[in-house]
């Protein structure tokens, strides 16, 4: 493959379809769902795969994609979750989704990162 000396996404991350997708898999998964710990440790695995496939079928060219999925037993706590990563303002980004029923809480987000 030869070089395309390409600097920069042709075309940009399509932040709203993929909180679409966020949104579809988090409530159509979880609206009913009772907090079991095993249950749900199976649950993030097939929530980060579902999001995960219905994002590659976008196509997005020379993005890669992370995909993380948190669940935990709604129980009057609180939480919070953060991130690091080496990071370009102009062509990276994410979308993050938060779901909650009587007891449990999703986070569910989803980094677009650019791949020269």
């Amino acid at each position: 493959m030869e070089n395309t000396y390409q600097l920069g996404p042709s075309k940009q991350f399509p932040v709203s379809a993929v909180s679409d997708i966020l949104k579809e898999e988090t409530n159509n998964n979880l609206q009913e769902v009772k907090y079991e710990a095993q249950r749900c440790r199976e649950l993030t695995l097939t929530l980060c795969e579902g999001i995960r496939n219905r994002v590659k079928e976008l196509l997005i060219p020379r993005y890669k994609t992370v995909v993380l999925v948190h669940i935990g037993q709604l129980n009057g706590q609180g939480m919070q979750i953060s991130s690091r990563c080496l990071w370009d303002p102009s062509s990276d980004t994410f979308t993050s989704y938060s779901f909650k029923n009587s007891s449990l809480f999703c986070s569910a987000t989803v980094f677009g990162v650019y791949f020269e």
